[in-house]
């Protein structure tokens, strides 16, 4: 999948050409424009959870057919350079909505490592939704790269999902980073450094239950294509997440296990973000229409039918019903009879 046949196909011009978008292509040296009137404003915006909790958003326009949500790593913000180098990167090849997770920089709430972010990406995605774009690609930074496939399991909404670095289980402790990040998570003395030094607000309380890990989630986005990014020089998740992921995924499906490549933005450079585009063009080309969306319930008009004699009937019971039981990746707040997962690192 070519990163440059993308570029052909989102700008619609010949390989000899400028193109119309006003980008250079991938690698082509960037040279200043004269200022319109009509340059594509970025904008922030603050939306509101399933769970009521006010989320930071920036949108970056391109073009109206495709938009990448982009979900960052722990302790990172749209606002970190690198993160919001890399949206500007995905931004020449469509329009990005990217945000602050709960807990993180200026969104509200408390991080929950993993768990309830997914309500954070899901709003995103229906914001990308209300902004007209016809496609949407989620693609998630190690905690982010778990959260794109618990969302696109649980929830869905989008036409391809990337992720990056990414757990294929929870708990795992064995490098010294992920031991490094459940002391920050799971003891006071780690929490009051990350909220202080890391600007990341963590939730003292554990997960109750635990939340659907991500390699079982993967199993369930098909038939929405996946792809799976990881190094072999990952310093907090060793490749065998990555396989894990990928084994549990259905068709269509791709890994990409780079040579030479550490963890999630801090290793991500212009070439693979280039290729990721033309990954996701490809893969929302080939996929057919968008993702379906839910639809509101339509009425219907009675119809006039004879009337016929009918024999008397019981009186309905005026007992109210049971109440329904909740979804299990849908309930309250976590408690503390469990710990938190390490779906991420710092990135």
């Amino acid at each position: 999948m070519s990163g440059a046949r993308g570029w052909l196909d989102i700008c619609g011009v010949p390989e000899s050409g400028v193109p119309k978008c006003g980008v250079p292509r991938p690698g082509e040296p960037q040279t200043p424009t004269e200022w319109s009137a009509v340059k594509p404003v970025v904008t922030t915006a603050t939306l509101v959870t399933q769970d009521g909790v006010p989320i930071d958003t920036v949108h970056l326009p391109g073009r109206r057919d495709l938009a990448i949500v982009m979900a960052h790593g722990f302790t990172q913000s749209w606002q970190t350079p690198m993160v919001w180098h890399i949206a500007q990167r995905f931004n020449l090849g469509a329009g990005v909505v990217t945000f602050d997770f709960r807990g993180h920089g200026r969104s509200g709430g408390l991080s929950t490592v993993g768990d309830k972010e997914i309500n954070d990406l899901d709003v995103a995605v229906h914001y990308a939704r209300e902004l007209g774009y016809q496609r949407i690609a989620t693609v998630g930074f190690s905690m982010g790269g778990s959260v794109v496939l618990r969302q696109a399991g649980l929830h869905g909404g989008a036409d391809a999902v990337v992720s990056v670095s990414g757990p294929g289980h929870w708990y795992y402790r064995g490098t010294e980073p992920m031991r490094r990040v459940h002391f920050a998570i799971e003891n006071r003395i780690g929490r009051l450094f990350t909220r202080h030094f890391l600007k990341t607000r963590i939730a003292p309380s554990g997960w109750d239950p635990v939340p659907l890990p991500p390699a079982d989630a993967a199993a369930r986005i098909s038939p929405v294509p996946v792809l799976i990014v990881h190094g072999d020089n990952d310093l907090y998740f060793p490749p065998e997440h990555a396989r894990e992921l990928f084994e549990s995924a259905r068709e269509p499906k791709e890994l990409w296990l780079l040579p030479g490549f550490g963890h999630a933005e801090r290793a991500t450079d212009d070439k693979l973000v280039d290729r990721i585009v033309g990954w996701v063009i490809d893969a929302v080309t080939a996929g057919g229409a968008a993702a379906p969306q839910p639809q509101a319930p339509q009425l219907q008009a009675p119809q006039l039918q004879a009337t016929q004699p009918q024999a008397p009937q019981a009186p309905r019971s005026t007992e109210p019903p049971e109440p329904l039981e909740p979804a299990q990746d849908e309930l309250a707040d976590p408690r503390e009879t469990a710990q938190p997962a390490d779906t991420s690192a710092t990135s």
